[in-house]
């Protein structure tokens, strides 16, 4: 089973039916309930979601949104040596550096999915689209 992190903002479109952008989420994420991937979020990226929920629901309404979440995908942990990582390195964007060294902390994940991919520029992990995890996916799952 393939192992991806996705980046905040692809958990955000899914979460926030952000069109035309969930369509690709959300078939990640049907991927991973029907046991084809396995998603890695960093626990970082759960107060910036709750934030942009909260924008358009009710806390209850996001704080279940994020329960929901927490079952269809894995949150990984942010330490302190990711944070200290990610203050050193040359991302020109402290939240997707803290994404990235989150990401390379775990040790089987097979790429990164994001829509700011130019922001992952120097990553040794592959970084794709999500129309290009999908259709990966769907390539290689036979």
């Amino acid at each position: 089973m393939k192992q991806i992190f996705l980046d905040t903002n692809i958990v955000i479109d899914f979460l926030a039916n952000r069109k035309p952008f969930s369509f690709y989420a959300a078939k990640l994420f049907n991927y991973a309930l029907l046991g084809k991937v396995k998603i890695y979020i960093s626990a970082v990226s759960y107060n910036n979601i709750y934030y942009i929920l909260r924008q358009s629901q009710s806390s209850a309404a996001a704080i279940k949104l994020l329960n929901e979440l927490s079952v269809m995908a894995e949150i990984a942990d942010v330490t302190k040596d990711i944070i200290k990582k990610s203050l050193e390195s040359d991302f020109k964007d402290f939240e997707d550096a803290i994404q990235y060294n989150c990401a390379l902390s775990l040790s089987k994940i097979d790429f990164i999915v994001t829509r700011d991919t130019k922001n992952f520029k120097k990553s040794s992990l592959s970084i794709l689209t999500p129309e290009e995890a999908v259709g990966w996916l769907e390539n290689n799952s036979r």
